[in-house]
């Protein structure tokens, strides 16, 4: 999987509360989604509405993107991690997926229970992705590093 970037505001809005970065089983977590775009997200982002260029609502894909189970959300000798497991699979069905022609290059992970849906993070493919129709792209998501640490 490509690399993780976090956004500027993600630290900050961490400490203010906008986060619960629980386990989806304990009913405590925020409900984390991924999106695919086509535009480069800019660190300075803050929300999804700042986002430009996700694939259109079609052939399998769902505006605002695929929801993500956080299975792990923990501290060990002072090192933050979060893991998703189960990671979201988008299947184009009917044509290429978000429509004729549209390629996404990055995945935003962003919070979709705060009504802001302040950002998280990003991942650049570092090249265009088309899925063509019948196929699948997974957010291969590590289940042994996490999405994330924080020292």
């Amino acid at each position: 999987m490509a690399a993780f970037n976090k956004f500027n505001c993600f630290v900050e809005d961490l400490t203010k509360g906008k986060h619960t970065l629980d386990t989806t089983a304990s009913g405590n977590g925020d409900t984390l989604k991924v999106a695919l775009v086509a535009t480069a997200p800019v660190a300075t982002n803050t929300v999804y509405s700042n986002l430009a260029g996700e694939l259109g609502a079609a052939n399998g894909y769902s505006a605002g993107g695929a929801t993500c189970t956080v299975s792990a959300s923990s501290q060990t000798s002072g090192t933050y991690k979060l893991v998703i497991d189960g990671d979201p699979v988008f299947t184009a069905s009917g044509g290429d997926l978000g429509g004729t022609g549209d390629a996404f290059r990055y995945v935003v992970l962003y919070n979709n229970t705060d009504s802001t849906k302040p950002l998280i993070g990003y991942y650049d493919y570092g090249s265009n992705v088309t899925i063509s129709d019948g196929n699948t792209f997974t957010v291969d998501f590590d289940a042994s590093a996490g999405v994330f640490t924080i020292a």
